[in-house]
């Protein structure tokens, strides 16, 4: 018999999960470049025993994040920040095997605290590939690395490595490898300096039906080319498509458009969705019943999207959103006071296990 819990939940599936990490390992197998989780996608650690067998450690944006690599998954620990504050360089010289800094000024002044550190620098390379402004690394007037060779020069005698992140969703293979090319040519003189070279995230090689062979190529030529230690940064293809959020149909309304209200929120439980104005995704049957399925804030436009179904919804059926698990549990609030989904992990055996609940008494700690 089906288990049965409590809606709204996300669910994690280890054995959807596993796909990925399979992946992942071709890919260290067959390329030679590391995979450190990018923990601002995904930092759900009550699955990071699994993961933690496929990838080499954790990449951060804070020292919080960090810190929760450093206790959680193990391995390696990178550090990276937009800006580090004396307490963060502070805190993560103790715990960090590489501190990656986002501008020259904030190398030379911390220099001193990490210098026993692999240090590394972050370089705009000034192009990118990215669906959204938003996202876009390489956007006008962006604060995110640094734009001028000669900068970079300046301080080759501190750096250990450099980290490029100019991909967002980026599945296009050809697109992935002439950008590459592109810096590899540019960069030619500063990459034969150093070590290692973080390409960041953002490359969806983990998706059905990327040319994972030539991926793998293109990663093991550049490094030999180059004689460096190639990282990726995976945030989304380490978890694509392995986790659910579950929800129930509390009321059906009709304002011109037949509207199904679920006891869960855009807003607080999808909010990148939100942001980006994409719809969640529904794996079911298309038919004829048409309808809007939205959150229940007060936020006019909390709709998770428009679906034609086969099925006929009424109070008490069950909606499944899929690929739920990037940029979800790391963003959820507490909007409105909306019941906080459970979190709840399927094992590779096929138990499933509630990891976390949360009550009233969370709500009321997260206010002052």
């Amino acid at each position: 018999m089906k288990q049965k819990f409590k809606t709204p939940y996300y669910l994690i599936d280890e054995r959807k999960l596993l796909k990925n990490m399979k992946k992942i390992e071709y890919a260290r197998k067959f390329s030679g470049a590391k995979s450190v989780l990018a923990l601002k996608c995904f930092s759900a650690f009550s699955v990071f025993g699994l993961m933690s067998k496929y990838m080499d450690g954790t990449t951060s944006s804070s020292f919080y994040e960090a810190k929760l690599g450093y206790d959680t998954f193990g391995k390696e620990t990178h550090a990276f920040s937009v800006a580090y504050s004396k307490d963060d360089i502070d805190g993560l010289k103790k715990i960090s095997d590489k501190i990656i800094f986002n501008s020259v000024s904030q190398l030379n002044h911390f220099y001193n605290d990490v210098k026993r550190l692999k240090i590394g620098l972050r370089i705009n390379p000034g192009i990118s590939y990215s669906h959204f402004d938003l996202a876009d690394p390489a956007r006008k007037y962006s604060r995110l690395g640094v734009f001028e060779i000669k900068e970079v020069e300046k301080v080759l005698n501190k750096i250990d490595g450099v980290m490029f992140h100019y991909n967002c969703e980026n599945g296009d293979f050809e697109i992935f490898s002439e950008m590459l090319d592109k810096i590899s040519a540019k960069y030619d003189k500063v990459l034969k300096k150093i070590n290692w070279v973080s390409l960041g995230g953002g490359i969806y090689f983990t998706k059905d039906g990327y040319p994972l062979d030539k991926f793998c190529a293109k990663l093991k030529e550049f490094a030999a080319k180059h004689n460096v230690q190639v990282y990726l940064e995976p945030g989304e293809s380490s978890i694509t498509n392995s986790c659910e959020l579950v929800t129930t149909v509390l009321d059906i309304v009709n304002n011109g458009k037949t509207i199904a209200i679920v006891d869960a929120s855009i807003e607080a439980h999808m909010l990148d969705l939100l942001i980006y104005r994409l719809s969640a995704k529904l794996e079911e049957k298309t038919g004829a019943n048409e309808y809007i399925i939205a959150g229940r804030s007060c936020l006019a436009g909390d709709v998770f999207g428009e679906y034609k179904l086969k099925r006929k919804l009424k109070a008490g059926s069950e909606i499944r959103f899929s690929d739920a698990a990037g940029y979800t549990m790391v963003k959820k609030n507490w909007f409105n006071g909306v019941k906080m989904p459970s979190i709840i992990v399927k094992r590779l055996n096929g138990k499933t296990e509630i990891i976390r609940q949360f009550s009233y008494n969370d709500y009321v700690k997260s206010l002052s």
